[in-house]
């Protein structure tokens, strides 16, 4: 039987220039859909923050607790994050303090910012930062509660109703999109009050999150008193003692914390806060009372304390004649290991000699002193400078060296730091009078002793980045 073939169809084959074409017009309709369909599919976010807070919407302070979880697959450092609070301001100048922090308060860095662009429920933002000491978080880890306060340094309240990111709803941790966290500078969780939303596929597009906060150095301690009153929770987490217990020096029994406070107060950087130590009298040890702040600790010996005090002259209110006593002092140890450094300051004098004077005063035992009296007024602000170098002990009062101490007088034991006011005695009675001792910072280096311009540029790098307080001090 004769085979037959069978006709293959045809294949059709497109010219080279078509097929390129069609590719082209593929790929353009996959581009013009693509953002719509990432719109619908967004990446999930690299980091969530959840908040909550027990305060109701009038308060002395807002009380934002944070989290921070990473969502990612990667490690994620701290340092590259920053938080965004945002809030109305109701007047007035705003400060923060951390209460406490799995991470350590010491860690965290803040700053108050006015919006550019203000909405209703937004004209400023908190922004928290962190210390590479603050951590890196594994994937999936959280970083356990933040705790802020959020106040009105003039101490009036505030109200949180208009406020973004408040939410009286949120008692125990949710997430919170009105809270906007940014990772190196880019955001990467929440929405800022003009509706901008995290972008994955636009990397380019910076916010304007500050830096990491600083490297903290090593065994120093800096505190410039951003507290809301005595009883701030804040103030006792960061190592502080307001005075209530019985004895001396003074007038005995009178310590009290109504002296203490936190007022607003004009300095070298702007607006900020002081710790006011305020001693009031009648003339009579019922109508007396005494104010002191001191550290709990006593971990702090050589190196450099160094304070910006303002010193009176006269009493804020009332009659002027009392032997009162603005002191900035360390002491610490027992028997043989006493040690105390002293500056006492003496508008009205006092001990029989007269003033004003500032007696500075190295204890070796409490019945074994050195001293040196400066008859000189020292009203208003100063900085106070002790350094311990070896044996020898140096007072300084604005970079000018005063009296020096050395040998068996240098401190042999930890010591406290502490500020108070309080009366030598009682030279009169027979109207009220009040004395205001104000401290704007203290800074103490336990490695140096330094001079004071090296302080004041410490200081004033801690005070901008919003480093308010910190303790690396072992």
């Amino acid at each position: 039987m004769a085979s037959t073939r069978r006709q293959q169809p045809r294949r059709r084959v497109w010219p080279k220039v078509k097929l390129l074409l069609l590719v082209v017009v593929v790929a353009a309709g996959a581009t013009a859909l693509y953002p719509i369909w990432r719109k619908a599919n967004p990446d999930p976010p690299e980091l969530t923050v959840r908040y909550r807070t027990s305060t109701p919407a009038t308060a002395a302070a807002a009380e934002p607790s944070l989290e921070i979880f990473n969502e990612s697959k990667k490690p994620l450092p701290l340092s590259d994050v920053a938080l965004r609070y945002y809030f109305t301001a109701d007047g007035g100048t705003y400060a923060f303090n951390c209460v406490q922090a799995a991470v350590g308060c010491s860690n965290i860095a803040g700053t108050v910012t006015e919006l550019t662009e203000p909405t209703e429920t937004a004209d400023h933002y908190l922004e928290l930062r962190f210390t590479d000491a603050a951590g890196t978080l594994k994937p999936g880890a959280n970083s356990k509660g933040i705790d802020v306060q959020l106040y009105r340094v003039d101490h009036e309240k505030l109200k949180q109703a208009d406020d973004r990111s408040f939410d009286a709803e949120k008692a125990t941790y949710k997430e919170s999109r009105t809270v906007t966290a940014y990772r190196r500078g880019v955001l990467a969780w929440g929405e800022e009050p003009d509706g901008k939303k995290p972008d994955g596929d636009d990397k380019s597009a910076k916010a304007s999150a500050a830096d990491a906060a600083p490297v903290l150095p090593e065994d120093v301690l800096f505190d410039n008193f951003h507290y809301t009153g005595p009883k701030d929770p804040a103030l006792f987490k960061h190592g502080w003692l307001v005075r209530t217990s019985d004895g001396g020096p003074g007038i005995d029994d009178t310590w009290s914390a109504d002296g203490v406070s936190f007022p607003s107060a004009k300095n070298a950087l702007g607006d900020g806060q002081v710790l006011n130590l305020r001693a009031s009298t009648d003339g009579t040890k019922k109508g007396t009372k005494q104010a002191s702040v001191g550290t709990a600790g006593r971990e702090f010996r050589s190196g450099t304390y160094a304070a910006r005090i303002h010193f009176s002259d006269d009493p804020t209110s009332g009659k002027n004649g009392d032997h009162v006593n603005q002191t900035f002092y360390t002491i610490g140890g027992k028997g043989t290991s006493y040690s105390e450094l002293d500056n006492e300051y003496m508008p009205n004098g006092g001990w029989g000699r007269y003033g004003p004077k500032l007696d500075n005063v190295t204890w070796h035992t409490v019945d074994d002193r050195v001293y040196n009296t400066t008859l000189k007024s020292l009203a208003g602000w100063h900085t106070v400078v002790m350094t311990v170098d070896g044996d020898v002990v140096t007072y300084r009062v604005d970079g000018k060296k005063i009296y020096s101490t050395s040998g068996k007088y240098a401190p042999r034991a930890g010591m406290s730091v502490n500020f108070n006011t309080w009366f030598i005695d009682l030279p009169f009675k027979g109207g009220e009078r009040a004395w205001d001792m104000k401290v704007d910072w203290l800074y103490y280096n336990a490695k140096d002793a330094l001079s004071l311009d090296d302080v004041d540029s410490a200081v004033e790098g801690y005070s901008r980045s919003g480093l308010n307080y910190f303790n690396t001090t072992s």
